[in-house]
């Protein structure tokens, strides 16, 4: 249906406005969610019509690249893209608004997180790699066993328990005088301080966990991993540390975990997991669900191993101690997370479910945005949008009179229309959609400016007023079209191959073509049938 009549245009007019006024207005919404109790309760939200971009809301920008020393690949890209679904996942669960998670040629990934007021935490998602691992303790104790080769094979490396200085080792004195002895001592000065034996206490009550003082660890671990100390740790086991240290009367100790290899079940079989309070210790727990694979195995590795302890592993860690496994487990099962906070559980259960990273990932940039810059941008684009607007404004009316302050109504019309339609697609408003914004005022009397002109030359021409003006809207229609048309094409390209800032650009300045149409077309033609409308015999007009 083509609307003609001036009654008929100012309806839809005014309904126009109306929707982008109500699209502009803050409200609250209720969402239904479930609490860490189990509950499902009513909240209420701030809706803010528009939401403001890292540039001015403030937030992080991170630049992140796969960690290759941790995990070797056989295929990075295929890495990568995993690694992007995965944060795109977890920060979508993590509640930034308008988060950017894209890809940076062919090995980074760049995420942008407007309005963090948490950015450690931030980081700590982003980077968690999420790996789950449910693996059996060493029964046999074979460390214990094993330990007294390791200590001779470190007596003849050179590691001197009693005196705590390392002697020459056949490998140094083969290089006096050469350049690689220094990095021989280098490497083996974190060992100095004592054999294994002496620094690995046997914990008798659980099989397989090994106490170190915390101040010992790092020494440990080098010692551990000495090519002629690993050779001979036990077959078909691995060692891993506890996640964070235990107190023992005044002295702090860290876990070591001698565990089965091969895990009954990994995170790849989970497919839910949701933070939770104990009832019997009020401590966070980590409830999780697996899948019918993992269920079956789950099942069975849990049935085998009744009696024995389980480490419960992410990310190469054990959390928590192991607990005795009772009786069969199968689709469900909880981690217990003692000494964390409820925050610590329900971002746990976030990244699990969003799934492990393929390989690790590193941070190679970093950058805040304050808000106070956010603010300074916001100001600034404010002040040049309205400087911009009210020399435009002046222009109009000098050059076309009374015309140009039916066009002026139209462009006013316009701005409200725009960032209501912006609103209404949720788009974010970013320094760069600003620019966008103020271009588009300029386009919007652009086809002012064309439509008047055409409306001179058939006053030129002895035409009546009434004539001369549908004359003009009609033979102007074709160059506005065509001006807008390859306007929003380089826009839609823009959109497509650009990044972040690039896009809100894009975004911005289509909207405000689109908006830009419907008002200084049809909305000024509307105010000029009005204007005829109480003047019909007018025989001139004041353009």
């Amino acid at each position: 249906m083509i609307v003609t009549t001036l009654r008929s245009r100012l309806i839809l007019t005014g309904l126009v406005l109306l929707a982008a006024i109500a699209a502009l207005v803050p409200r609250n919404i209720k969402i239904r969610e479930r609490g860490i109790d189990g509950v499902i309760r009513d909240t209420t939200q701030r809706r803010v019509p528009l939401k403001l971009g890292l540039d001015l809301q403030g937030g992080m920008h991170l630049g992140l690249e796969l960690d290759q020393s941790k995990r070797i690949s056989s295929d990075p890209a295929k890495d990568l893209d995993l690694a992007l679904i995965v944060l795109r996942k977890r920060i979508d669960e993590f509640g930034v608004t308008e988060p950017l998670v894209q890809k940076q040629g062919d090995d980074r990934i760049v995420v942008e997180l407007a309005g963090v007021t948490d950015p450690v935490r931030a980081k700590q998602i982003v980077q968690k790699s999420a790996f789950l691992e449910f693996r059996i303790t060493d029964r046999s104790r074979s460390l214990d066993k094993a330990l007294p080769a390791m200590d001779r094979a470190l007596q003849r490396l050179g590691v001197q328990a009693s005196s705590g200085v390392a002697a020459p080792s056949a490998v140094e004195q083969l290089l006096q005088g050469d350049s690689g002895q220094q990095h021989v001592a280098d490497s083996l000065a974190p060992v100095v301080g004592g054999a294994l034996s002496s620094l690995i206490d046997p914990n008798a009550d659980i099989p397989g966990e090994y106490l170190v003082e915390e101040g010992a660890v790092v020494r440990v671990d080098s010692l551990l991993n000495l090519p002629d100390v690993r050779a001979l740790f036990p077959r078909r086991y691995e060692y891993r540390w506890s996640s964070a240290p235990i107190s023992l009367g005044a002295k702090a100790y860290r876990a070591l975990y001698v565990l089965e290899e091969r895990p009954i079940v990994t995170g790849s079989n989970l497919v839910d997991a949701k933070e939770a309070i104990d009832p019997l210790t009020s401590g966070p727990i980590v409830t999780f669900e697996l899948d019918r694979k993992g269920a079956r195995d789950f099942g069975e590795g849990t049935a085998r191993n009744v009696g024995n302890y389980m480490a419960i592993m992410l990310d190469d860690r054990v959390q928590g101690r192991p607990p005795v496994i009772q009786e069969r487990i199968e689709r469900r099962g909880q981690i217990t997370l003692s000494g964390k906070s409820i925050t610590e559980a329900r971002d746990l259960a976030l990244t699990l479910r969003a799934g492990a990273l393929p390989v690790p990932l590193k941070i190679v940039e970093e950058a805040q945005v304050g808000a106070s810059l956010g603010e300074d941008s916001i100001r600034k684009g404010m002040i040049a949008g309205v400087a911009g607007t009210l020399f435009v404004v002046f222009i109009m009316i000098w050059v076309y009179q009374q015309a140009g302050v039916l066009a002026v109504a139209a462009l006013g019309l316009y701005v409200v229309i725009s960032l209501g339609a912006l609103a209404m697609i949720g788009a974010t408003l970013t320094l760069p959609g600003l620019a966008g914004l103020i271009l588009s005022v300029g386009i919007a009397v652009d086809a002012n400016v064309l439509i008047f002109e055409r409306i001179r030359e058939e006053l030129l021409l002895g035409k009546t007023v009434r004539l001369s003006i549908d004359e003009g809207f009609r033979h102007a229609m074709s160059a506005i079209v065509d001006s807008n048309v390859t306007t929003v094409m380089t826009a839609l390209f823009l959109f497509q191959f650009g990044t972040g800032p690039v896009k809100g650009f894009a975004v911005t300045l289509s909207v405000g073509i689109l908006c830009s149409l419907f008002t200084a077309v049809f909305v000024t033609r509307t105010f000029f049938m009005m204007w005829l409308d109480r003047k019909p015999t007018m025989q001139t007009l004041s353009i």
